[in-house]
């Protein structure tokens, strides 16, 4: 297997610059296997001298922001991690979220022009400096005018200038990764690092079009119309492109500032179960949730209303991932280990050949530490651990279409805890989670799945005459193959005698390999 150079050394560049700036030194995963333990204190031989006198806050941001955006993005969902990085380190990387260096004002203008194929100002009344510059782009205050003359304030998104290719360039790097571990690394398999580098490509891919995230912003602001506490800004689709999206300018405080959040009067335990659960309603009842629900993302409203902005990265599930989840969660609140087991297996997420006993055993171990405990005295981190062991153990491969889900209400509970460090997680969750299970999976959702059902036989009734027909003609077909014999156009004919003459002189080739290799062994053996 030949390496691909490039991707090889920006791997080897990314490496060496968490050594030089003492990322390693932060690792204190429990339980970690002794190679692994090894390779970080070899790292650590790399450091800087100036790191080892270092905050630790400090170290992971400037790694990162060295890096670059897909890096930062790492950076991002570590910010929400308190309890895994630290206090001190977690409030650093948050302005990883929204205080990058902006890029020149100038380009960002000519950006803007070219885009939406006007001059800047027949688009807008003023076009003011960058307030916010992340990862991916940076958001402009500017003015437009209604169609009766009045002003109005919007916020304009500007992707940053060769941004999609450096990420094409980083999810090369990624994919190496990837293949490797699977060649050489079999328990790695089960894991599917390549479909979930697949995954992050094509989140990326969505990510770099804003045209997709107006579309997003749209959809769910469709879907939370009549949810309390929460909503999305509307879009401005006349001054929205591929690198453009203009949207309403959201007068309110950001998430990340909870000082802030507490001198504004906000209940801070309510903001806390209010995020956690709009993102269960959102991803039950409509299936579509917004992916990246960082700090960041959020704002806060004088009234306490719940802003969510950035929907470039979104996730969905369709009506019978919903169901799984509903029912692992309903379980997990009810301690009903057996049923969280039973769901697995239903789902096809732990192979049949394994016992549901010993799965629900395993299940057990792991939800009864978090019962009647808040979350100041959990380890996310032993039981991140915990949790990995187990799916190895039972063999369970990586879902492919939940990755989106599992990494988003990682960062939600953690934005969630930030709030509330004392939150409890599955009474939180409790009344979305329970409502779901009984409009659902209760006597009306039986008799909606029933009538769901019957439209689905009606819609096959009215679409018998178009399969008779196409039987027929089916039918048709295979009576000239009887009399006639199977045929070909010239194309596929000849394609054929290509890919047999390569098959005949393959043959040939290999005769003489070992016609050649016999009369080696004929010498060696006289």
């Amino acid at each position: 297997m030949a390496l691909p150079v490039m991707p090889l050394l920006r791997l080897a560049r990314a490496g060496f610059v968490m050594a030089r700036e003492g990322v390693f030194g932060l690792v204190s995963l429990p339980d970690l296997p002794a190679g692994p333990r090894f390779a970080i204190a070899m790292a650590r031989l790399l450091e800087r001298r100036s790191v080892r006198n270092k905050r630790a806050d400090l170290r992971l941001s400037d790694a990162l922001n060295k890096l670059g955006p897909s890096y930062v993005k790492l950076g991002q969902f570590l910010a929400t991690r308190a309890d895994v990085v630290g206090k001190e380190a977690a409030r650093e990387l948050s302005a990883l979220q929204d205080r990058l260096p902006a890029f020149d004002h100038d380009a960002a203008c000519a950006a803007v022009a070219e885009q939406l194929g006007k001059p800047l100002d027949e688009l807008f009344v003023s076009f003011g400096q960058a307030v916010a510059a992340a990862s991916i782009a940076q958001v402009h205050p500017a003015v437009i005018l209604d169609k009766d003359g009045t002003e109005r304030k919007v916020a304009v998104k500007v992707l940053r200038p060769g941004v999609s290719r450096r990420f094409q360039r980083d999810l090369e790097s990624y994919y190496l990764v990837a293949r490797l571990a699977e060649r050489f690394h079999p328990p790695s398999r089960r894991l599917r690092p390549v479909a979930v580098v697949d995954t992050l490509a094509q989140s990326v891919a969505m990510e770099m079009d804003f045209r997709l995230e107006a579309a997003a912003l749209s959809e769910m602001a469709e879907n939370t119309a009549e949810d309390p506490g929460f909503r999305v800004p509307a879009v401005e689709w006349l001054r929205t492109a591929k690198g453009v999206l203009t949207m309403e300018w959201i007068d309110g405080r950001k998430m990340s500032d909870v000082e802030g959040l507490k001198e504004d009067g906000h209940d801070l335990e309510a903001l806390g179960a209010a995020v956690i659960q709009s993102f269960l309603r959102h991803t039950l009842r409509d299936g579509f949730f917004h992916a990246d629900m960082h700090q960041g993302n959020l704002f806060v409203e004088p009234d306490g209303t719940l802003v969510a902005v950035d929907f470039g990265i979104i996730g969905r599930l369709n009506k019978r991932e919903r169901r799984f989840l509903a029912e692992i969660l309903f379980g997990f609140i009810t301690r009903n280990y057996r049923r969280v087991a039973e769901v697995h297996f239903e789902a096809g997420y732990v192979p049949a050949h394994q016992d549901v006993d010993m799965f629900a055993q395993a299940i057990r171990a792991i939800g009864e530490p978090i019962h009647g405990h808040d979350a100041s005295e959990i380890s996310m981190a032993r039981l991140l651990t915990q949790l990995f062991e187990v799916t190895e153990l039972f063999e369970m491969r990586t879902q492919t279409q939940l990755i989106m889900l599992q990494k988003t209400m990682v960062v939600v509970e953690g934005v969630a805890r930030s709030l509330n460090p004392n939150l409890d997680m599955w009474r939180t969750a409790e009344p979305v989670v329970g409502t779901w299970i009984k409009d659902n999976l209760g006597p009306v959702g039986k008799l909606r799945d029933a009538g769901d059902a019957l439209s689905a036989l009606a819609r096959i009734a009215n679409d018998m005459p178009l399969f008779a027909d196409r039987i027929g003609r089916m039918s048709e077909e295979l009576e000239k193959m009887t009399q006639g014999g199977l045929r070909f156009d010239d194309e596929t004919a000849e394609a054929i005698g290509r890919a047999e003459a390569r098959h005949t002189r393959s043959g040939r080739a290999a005769l003489w390999v070992i016609a050649a290799c016999a009369v080696v062994a004929t010498y060696m053996l006289l």
